[in-house]
């Protein structure tokens, strides 16, 4: 049980670091930092904290074959999730890219269900379908505007390349510490955006302009990257890839938290509703099995009867 806490505890904080992404790329993007440089620029300063850190633990920097081949998928796939995703906003509103982008819970407990025979769950179906659509309330945009199939297409292979992730973290022997594994996937992530900004004309890295500008990028570095790769790797290991992708659904929660508080954005009853879908959902996965389909019931039409007198 004590175990099943940590996990819990991990997965939450991991999607609330996550979720504070825009709070230090925003300003880059402000100050004119293109987008293969804010992602270089997160990488690369959180392998140099990782480094770091390992260095004064003193731990050892060694691996064998076998966990390098499994950390060079896993680094490749994080490169390509983060790349495709920021490429999808050349097609889309940032806001519909980060609403479909959450498709990726459902793709893990697909894969997890089809390949790995993990059973699902009437509480884990009922904690998606209420995070899916709290994250679609969350999304403020123009319905009339069609959608981009390039950008859906890129959204898509997002969210598949992160749901693979979180599945061979999931399914993986290696045993090293948390620290260890995120340095490595970092540092192949970062090799691998370094390589295909080179080949990509338009991509050209850009030093950060001003001191602000690098605090932003250490900033990026270390929440939404290290802080939010290492509690994610726990909560994997601790209570498995289909919670902690649900769990997930506080990382866009998280973004519109601070739209509020830093950016100006208003709180309306629409977002205050999709917070509560997402937080319900949340709640479904602590609960697990103790949450039978009465008190689901129960639950679901408290929400309603109290968001309709709210609306009133």
């Amino acid at each position: 049980m004590q175990l099943k806490h940590k996990g819990i505890i991990c997965g939450i904080l991991a999607a609330v670091c996550y979720g504070t992404n825009p709070f230090g790329a925003l300003p880059l993007y402000e100050e004119g930092v293109n987008t293969s440089s804010v992602l270089f620029y997160r990488f690369s300063m959180a392998v140099l904290m990782l480094g770091i850190m390992l260095l004064v633990e003193r731990k050892s920097f060694a691996v064998n074959g076998k966990e390098l081949k499994v950390l060079g998928s896993l680094g490749l796939l994080f490169a390509a999730s983060s790349i495709t995703y920021y490429q999808s906003f050349h097609f889309m509103d940032a806001g519909i890219a980060s609403t479909i982008l959450f498709v990726y819970p459902v793709m893990v407990a697909v894969i997890m269900a089809a390949f790995f025979r993990e059973k699902v769950t009437l509480s884990t179906v009922t904690a998606i379908i209420l995070a899916v659509v709290g994250i679609g309330l969350l999304y403020k945009g123009d319905s009339d505007v069609p959608l981009s199939t390039m950008g859906v297409f890129l959204v898509m292979a997002s969210s598949l390349t992160y749901a693979v992730y979180i599945v061979i973290v999931n399914q993986s022997s290696i045993r090293m510490s948390s620290l260890k594994l995120t340095f490595y996937v970092l540092l192949i992530s970062m090799l691998s955006l370094l390589t295909y900004s080179f080949t990509s004309p338009d991509l050209h890295l850009q030093l950060p302009p001003s001191p602000r500008a690098w605090f932003f990028a250490c900033w990026l570095g270390l929440v939404p990257t290290i802080l939010s790769l290492v509690f994610m790797t726990i909560a994997v290991h601790e209570v498995g890839a289909t919670p902690t992708a649900i769990m997930g659904a506080l990382e866009p929660l998280t973004a519109v938290a601070i739209g509020v508080m830093f950016f100006g954005e208003s709180l309306t009853i629409r977002l205050a509703i999709g917070i509560v879908l997402i937080l319900s959902a949340v709640l479904f996965i602590v609960l697990g099995k103790n949450f039978h389909l009465r008190t689901i019931t129960h639950t679901i039409s408290a929400i309603i009867r109290k968001t309709w007198r709210w609306k009133s």
